[in-house]
């Protein structure tokens, strides 16, 4: 089975200017031209195209992490780790498994309509809009596309402009790598992104946030365009009397302060049970130091605010609560330490909003009822995180609430497992990906039923 795209572009990689910008509509128009031509149906070329997409990620690994440190100051170990590896893993393990998930699924048939034979196909939905976020702007562009072209589809990828250096690069590699005619990136603003809404597309994948959320997916109302929405809320975190908190503080660190806290699924506060708060709090502190030294501004693995208008946002918060580590920032750098707020009451700026930053607000609470009570009064969130030796705690948190997902132990970790399905519910998202999910997710999936004339 050949693995060489069937549509190589001309040149070496890297060798040539990227394509002169072009008009939305005319992108779309081309994409749709090539899918309609059924090339890029077949199993062969699906792989070739996956193929190529590994290939652009290693050949070009150190341009791409230049790239992310230039837009958020990303380490390269971090950088690796979170975009290239993590898309690689996606993009091996979908490979390794597309000709089985393509296979036609027998269905029974009714006794009353025998002789007959049925079945289910996955067909590939057409033209699908990916539109990525700046967080993690080469994973959350490439991770999606992983999926759009395994279900056979012509591809749209619109990175964020507030990652540009990550956008321009991919707006010159995915061409020198991909089928030209069958997969694209247009870069820009606002205006390139509502022009391209305004476009006939066949499924629109979006991740961001719920204002923008809601704009595209009144767009797509238009020509009734399924929308997947990988939206964020505010995770919390239970933690229970009797966890080991010098471990549960070295995890909550970790997942919180990756990306300087700009990740989706980061624990965005913390529901301390019982009288935990007070010794998780120094925990926190030896944990972030363990991390990142006495001086995180110099630790090549700690990365900064996006942009100033974010910077300006956080460090508004830092006045709620008490401070137990942290709070140092510098705008010119756009720097902001790992911060811990304790005594944080319930009603603070700080939890009104997603934090979307390196700022951890502790919550004290009585005990599991009133955990629970707290999470079910606010908006579902992406991801609900629990550190607990309570099976009990474990069935009810599993039973008694509603989140994109639910981990025990491990925060951020569920991401990484590929056959777990990722997505968020009520204002946390809707629609799911990763693994076979995103084969489901950009494809029809078509009932065909065979009776016999005679």
């Amino acid at each position: 089975m050949s693995t060489t795209p069937s549509n190589p572009p001309a040149g070496e990689p890297g060798t040539a200017t990227a394509p002169a910008a072009v008009a939305p509509a005319a992108v779309a128009a081309r994409l749709r031209a090539a899918f309609a031509t059924g090339r890029t149906k077949p199993l062969a070329w699906r792989l070739a195209q996956l193929a190529a997409l590994r290939s652009l990620l290693t050949d070009r690994t150190e341009a791409l992490l230049t790239a992310l440190h230039s837009d958020l100051g990303k380490g390269a170990r971090e950088a690796y780790r979170t975009e290239i590896a993590f898309t690689l893993n996606e993009l091996d393990h979908t490979v390794a498994h597309l000709e089985e998930w393509l296979r036609p699924r027998p269905a029974a048939v009714p006794e009353n309509f025998r002789p007959a034979e049925a079945r289910v196909v996955r067909d590939p939905l057409g033209v699908v809009l990916i539109i990525a976020p700046w967080n993690y702007p080469l994973q959350l562009a490439l991770a999606p596309l992983v999926g759009a072209l395994a279900a056979g589809n012509a591809a749209l990828v619109k990175p964020s402009e507030l990652a540009p250096a990550t956008s321009a690069a991919l707006a010159e590699l995915v061409p020198h790598y991909l089928d030209r005619d069958a997969v694209a990136v247009v870069e820009g603003g606002v205006p390139e992104t509502t022009a391209l809404l305004e476009q006939r597309f066949d499924h629109i994948f979006y991740t961001g946030n719920g204002a923008v959320g809601r704009i595209v997916m009144a767009a797509a109302a238009r020509h009734l365009t399924p929308v997947t929405l990988e939206l964020g809320g505010k995770s919390p975190v239970v933690v229970e009397p009797g966890v080991d908190l010098a471990v549960t503080a070295e995890r909550l660190a970790r997942g919180k302060f990756l990306n300087a806290g700009q990740t989706c699924v980061a624990p965005d506060y913390v529901l301390a049970v019982g009288d935990t708060a007070a010794a998780l709090e120094r925990h926190l502190a030896d944990a972030v130091e363990a991390l990142y030294g006495q001086d995180p501004a110099t630790h090549p693995e700690y990365g900064r605010i996006v942009n100033e208008r974010h910077f300006d946002r956080l460090t508004a918060l830092l006045g709620d609560g008490r401070t137990v580590i942290g709070g140092q920032h510098d705008r010119a750098s756009r720097y902001l330490a790992p911060t811990v707020l304790a005594d944080v009451a319930p009603d603070a700026p700080v939890m009104r909003e997603e934090i979307f930053g390196p700022v951890l607000p502790i919550v004290a609470v009585p005990d599991l009822d009133a955990a629970i009570a707290f999470v079910n009064e606010r908006d579902k969130p992406l991801a609900l995180y629990a550190f607990t030796e309570s099976e009990q705690t474990k069935r009810r948190l599993t039973e008694e609430t509603s989140s994109g997902a639910l981990t025990f132990g491990l925060p951020v970790s569920h991401l990484a497992v590929p056959e777990l399905p990722f997505g968020g519910v009520g204002e946390s998202g809707m629609g799911r990906y990763h693994g076979e999910y995103s084969l489901d997710t950009f494809s029809h999936t078509k009932a065909v039923l065979d009776k016999p004339l005679g």
